[in-house]
């Protein structure tokens, strides 16, 4: 999608059973990487619409994807209670955790290392590009951990769905948490924006909200009801973007003091 709202779709090859792609990552190879649930696959998609799909050993690469700074793509193994790695010429490599944690969502940190959200251990997660592991356990229990982002001020933000909350944890494993104003609104994805804030989804609430490092957070509400957003991303233009799962929409905000209506909404036809 171009930041003025045209629509290019690449079918996936079919699967019985569907395939639903779930998260999505610039690689550093120029390509887009993406995990596909239902298949348990990783997807390499060039610009020019090219498609490769690559099965983990363990074959179940879900949700979380992201750039390492090894230079390799990352993924959580929710299923399998894995890390897994693949290197641009699709070689992998698995990296089992402790416990039944399931990581989520996962993100490289300004150390060195990947960090990963964990939804049954109820701990934040962190890893060396050698396999090594060290876990943090997150105060309030059940949290039900979800996205994670570097944010600007050096630190790992994660949304905690269960709890209503948005939390910090710094790279010597310190950990935050922050309140969401509006009650049971169900935070989901985070992500940085290039006005030194994180931007989350709040899935359940229908609303997009920011949260400053010092913990101050504003909330919008979406046009569309019940649209559900989740996944987030900024654009290149400096607004952000979210997927709507229940609208079928694409929602662009750009929160310009003042402005009456952040919220631009954008259907995508094809369903």
């Amino acid at each position: 999608m171009t930041p003025g709202g045209v629509f290019t779709e690449y079918p996936l090859p079919a699967n019985p059973g569907g395939n639903e792609p779930n998260s999505i990552t610039v690689g550093p190879d120029g390509n887009v990487w993406f995990t596909e649930l239902i298949t348990g696959k990783v997807g390499r998609l060039t610009p020019s619409g090219d498609l490769v799909q690559y099965t983990p050993p363990t074959g179940g690469a879900a949700p979380g994807i992201a750039v390492g700074p090894d230079g390799n793509v990352w993924f959580t193994e929710y299923n399998a209670n894995q890390i897994g790695m693949v290197t641009t010429e699709g070689v992998f490599t698995e990296f089992p955790l402790p416990g039944g944690g399931s990581p989520n969502q996962i993100a490289a940190g300004p150390d060195g290392n990947l960090w990963f959200t964990e939804f049954a251990g109820n701990k934040i997660g962190k890893m060396t590009t050698a396999g090594a592991v060290t876990e943090y356990s997150v105060p309030t229990p059940f949290a039900a951990l979800g996205g994670i982002a570097l944010g600007p001020d050096g630190n790992l933000w994660f949304t905690e769905h269960a709890p209503n909350k948005i939390g910090k944890i710094t790279t010597a494993g310190a950990i935050t948490e922050y309140d969401v104003p509006t009650a049971f609104s169900g935070p989901e994805r985070i992500v940085a924006g290039d006005d030194g804030k994180l931007w989350f989804t709040e899935a359940l609430a229908n609303q997009i909200a920011s949260i400053t490092v010092d913990g101050v957070v504003t909330e919008y509400v979406i046009p569309t009801e019940n649209s559900r957003p989740s996944g987030i991303a900024a654009g290149p233009d400096g607004t952000i973007w979210f997927a709507e799962t229940n609208g079928n929409q694409v929602g662009q905000l750009t929160a310009t003091s003042g402005a009456p209506t952040p919220i631009v909404e954008r259907p995508i036809f094809t369903g």
